[in-house]
């Protein structure tokens, strides 16, 4: 890897750590925001609520735009969106108008982390591809366990303000250094007419990916307080037990780089589900036995990220001239998937319990895999024939 290359993998490093601390780090800080607000924690959710939101409509769209007039001037305008919404959110003279800074927060990001992904695809090396998506995808992931907390520390001595000043300052910073960094870029020659006969076909290469986050999210969503249920689990032993699935998320999307350039992407995006599939029952079976627990949530994370990034490179790999809009619809279809996992787990735990959890999620993950069988490149090749007729 040259110069060029590391710096490029840094900056994407870095960007995506950034996006991923603005995603993780709002929940620990809702309690305080809703006194100062003085307004109810039901409330103050819907900054979550409209961010999500707003990313998963937005994300198409800049993915198309940057198909079209080039990743390098959406990113720069997604991070001074970011920092300008950011700086927002600091002096928000009411609840009205933090909302909508998160609107515009989750409009920024929408412009920066699916183009971060493509442009990696577009740069990396062919033989390498896997790797280099690998490294981008651990920023945003390193921010779980890394990020969040350190955002939660800062609000303890300066106040939450502070956190979103911070970020404001580190995103304005960012997109200079993004606008210099891509600027040797080409832009892609993506025919309108044949995205038109690919939709469909991106549309379901994605939904293993909106199933894949049903398999994660419908449990992550309530495990801390599934283990104080069902483990009598204290806070830092929660916290303890989060931190070992932050630590896999990463590994798995380190390590799943390594062998999806060994082994090819396809092969490592379907292998990484079936052991999903596994684990899962594992963590179900094991889910009440005091401190294995640990070990299966890490080896949840290990998988099911190894999964996701091994995925990312074979959509990047089969959409080679639409790599912007698919990366977009794959992180649409991740924020879909995340909002109906958590319903799903709702219900699980409702009717059901906790324990049934790992179980439904298993379930979700086969389905998953057996949508990834399907032969995209195939039906590309037929979708360009008819094209060119």
């Amino acid at each position: 890897m040259g110069l060029q290359g590391r710096i490029s993998l840094s900056v994407g490093w870095i960007t995506l750590f950034l996006m991923g601390t603005d995603l993780f780090v709002v929940s620990p800080l809702l309690p305080f925001i809703s006194e100062a607000y003085d307004v109810s924690s039901a409330m103050t959710g819907w900054m979550v609520t409209v961010f999500a939101v707003t990313y998963a409509m937005a994300a198409p769209f800049f993915g198309w735009a940057s198909d079209k007039k080039g990743r390098r001037t959406i990113i720069t305008f997604g991070l001074l969106l970011f920092s300008l919404s950011n700086a927002l959110t600091v002096f928000s003279p009411s609840f009205a108008w933090l909302i909508i800074s998160r609107i515009l927060a989750g409009l920024s990001v929408a412009a920066i982390t699916p183009l971060i992904y493509a442009i990696i695809g577009d740069i990396a090396p062919s033989k390498r591809r896997g790797t280099w998506l690998s490294i981008v995808v651990s920023g945003h992931l390193t921010a779980l366990w890394a990020g969040a907390p350190f955002g939660t520390l800062l609000e303890h001595f300066l106040g939450w303000r502070s956190v979103f000043g911070v970020m404001a300052i580190i995103g304005a910073i960012l997109a200079v250094v993004n606008f210099n960094t891509w600027k040797h870029i080409p832009k892609t020659d993506m025919k309108r007419n044949l995205l038109k006969l690919n939709l469909l076909r991106i549309l379901g290469s994605v939904s293993v990916t909106t199933i894949w986050a049903i398999s994660m999210y419908a449990l992550y969503v309530y495990l801390g307080a599934a283990l104080y249920s069902e483990n009598s689990f204290s806070s830092s032993e929660i916290a303890l037990a989060v931190t070992f699935y932050g630590i896999g998320a990463v590994l798995g999307s380190l390590i799943s780089g390594q062998f999806t350039d060994r082994y090819g992407e396809r092969k490592i995006s379907k292998a990484t589900l079936i052991f999903l599939i596994l684990t899962l029952v594992c963590l179900g079976i094991f889910f009440s036995s005091g401190d294995w627990i640990y070990l299966f949530l890490f080896l949840w994370a290990l998988v099911g990220y190894a999964g996701f990034t091994s995925y990312q490179a074979r959509l990047a790999v089969e959409y080679p001239k639409e790599r912007g809009i698919v990366m977009a619809w794959n992180n649409t279809a991740l924020y879909i998937g995340i909002t109906m996992g958590s319903m799903i787990g709702g219900y699980v735990i409702s009717n059901w319990g906790y324990l049934y959890l790992p179980y439904v999620c298993s379930t979700a993950a086969i389905i998953s895999f057996l949508l990834s069988t399907q032969k995209v490149q195939e039906a590309k090749k037929e979708s360009a024939l008819s094209a060119d007729a």
